[in-house]
C-alpha cells in the first residue's frame, strides 16, 4: 500500500480542497500590545501535510433525487442550506458521510430530526430520507464534507510547551468559504516535489506529497489566525529560539521569511514589510509584504500556496507569517502578526 499521498496546498479558502469523499447522501496570555516578559519560539518554515476532519459534516450543496414518484430534494424541502453543519440524525451523533449513509439506511425512509449549526446557532429540521430508483440507497440529497487535506507550513515551535502553530489563517470549507469546525486532525511530514510559479491572475502552489504513514502532532484548534496543536515527534524541528517581538517593534523596511519551496530543507529569503496596518479586531491582515529576493521570485514567481504559514523575521525577532497572495501580483501578500497566532494558541 503506498502510504504517500498527493496533497494540494492551503493558501486561503479558494485555494482549499477536501480530500474526503463527497456523496449525495447528500489568553489571553500574549497581550496585544505587549509582552509581560519577551517569550522566545522556534520559528519553522516547514511544510507539512495537514490533515482535519469535521466535527459533524458540513453540507456543501443539494441535489434532487430520482425517485419512482419522480425527482425530490428532501434536504432542501426541510431546510437544510449550505454551510449548515449536521451534528445529529435523531439522538446519534455524526462525523462522519459514513455515519450518515448508513444511519439513513437504517431509517429507511422513517422521519428523522436533524440537528445543524447555522451561523453559530442550533437549528431543529424534520426530513424524510428518499430512496433513490437508481441504486436503491435511502439519500438525503445534500453534499456533504467530512474532511479536508492539503500542504501548509509551519510557523512556530513552543519547545516550552510542545505547542505549534502553522499556516496564518484558518482551513476554510472550499465551497461554502465557511471555518471548519475541528472534530480531530494532524500534520504530518512532507515533501515537496515541485513548484508551480505564480503569476498575475493564477499564484501558483507548491507541488508535494505527503506521508500518512507517521504523524508530527495533533491539531487541537482551527481558528481565523492559524491552526494549532501539539507536537507529537519535535525530533525534525531545527533552529534556535527567538524573540517573539511586541506588535509596535515591525517597522516598514526589510526582513525576511523562512519557507520550504524544495524538498524538506528551509531556506531564508529576503522580502519587505511594505505596510504595517493597525490592529483591526478580527482582521488578521496586519502587514503588507513584498518578495525581493531574486531567488525565491525565480524559484516560485513570489508567493504561491502552501507558502502560508511561512514565518516573518525582522531584526532577529519572529513577528509573523506569511498569509495570503495578492493574486493580482504574485510578488505581494499579507501577513499576520506572530502575537495575534500567540494568543488563539493559548486560548
Amino acid at each position: 500500500m503506498d502510504l504517500n499521498e498527493e496533497a494540494r496546498p492551503f493558501m486561503g479558502a479558494a485555494a482549499l480542497r477536501g480530500l474526503g469523499l463527497l456523496l449525495a447522501v447528500m489568553l489571553t496570555l500574549w497581550p496585544t500590545a505587549a509582552f509581560a516578559s519577551a517569550p522566545t519560539v522556534i520559528p519553522v518554515g516547514r511544510a507539512v501535510g495537514i490533515k482535519l476532519f469535521s466535527d459533524g459534516v458540513v453540507v456543501v450543496g443539494t441535489s434532487d433525487i430520482t425517485t419512482e414518484d419522480g425527482n425530490v430534494n428532501p434536504a432542501k424541502a426541510c431546510g437544510l442550506k449550505e454551510g449548515d453543519i449536521i451534528t445529529h440524525i435523531n439522538a446519534t451523533e455524526v462525523d462522519t458521510i459514513e455515519e450518515v449513509s448508513a444511519l439513513l439506511q437504517e431509517l429507511e425512509g422513517e422521519t428523522m430530526s436533524i440537528r445543524a449549526i447555522r451561523n453559530d446557532k442550533q437549528v431543529q429540521l424534520t426530513a424524510t430520507a428518499a430512496l433513490c430508483s437508481a441504486d436503491g440507497a435511502y439519500k438525503l440529497g445534500a453534499w456533504i464534507r467530512d474532511s479536508m487535506a492539503g500542504i501548509g507550513t509551519v510557523t512556530f515551535y513552543c519547545p516550552d510547551t510542545g505547542a505549534f502553530g502553522a499556516l496564518g489563517h484558518g482551513i476554510n470549507d472550499a465551497d461554502t468559504a465557511l471555518l471548519m469546525p475541528l472534530d480531530s486532525g494532524s500534520i504530518l511530514p512532507a515533501t515537496v516535489a515541485g513548484v508551480e510559479k505564480g503569476k498575475s491572475g493564477d499564484p501558483g502552489q507548491l507541488q508535494g506529497v505527503f506521508d500518512t504513514s507517521s504523524t508530527l502532532g495533533l491539531l487541537s484548534a482551527n481558528t481565523d489566525g492559524g491552526v494549532f496543536g501539539m507536537m507529537a515527534d519535535s525530533g525534525w524541528v531545527e533552529g534556535t529560539p527567538v524573540e517573539v517581538a511586541q506588535r509596535g517593534e515591525v517597522k516598514p523596511g526589510e526582513a525576511s521569511i523562512l519557507c520550504n519551496i524544495s524538498g524538506d530543507r528551509v531556506d531564508q529569503y529576503a522580502i519587505e514589510i511594505s505596510k504595517v496596518f493597525p490592529e483591526r479586531g478580527d482582521d488578521c491582515r496586519d502587514y503588507l509584504i513584498k518578495v525581493t529576493d531574486q531567488r525565491l521570485l525565480d524559484a516560485t514567481g513570489g508567493i504561491v500556496q502552501g507558502m502560508s504559514g511561512s514565518p516573518i523575521l525582522q531584526n532577529g525577532k519572529i513577528v509573523g507569517a506569511v498569509t495570503h497572495v495578492l493574486v493580482d501580483d504574485p510578488t505581494s501578500g499579507y501577513g499576520i502578526y506572530v502575537g495575534r497566532m500567540l494568543r488563539q494558541c493559548q486560548g
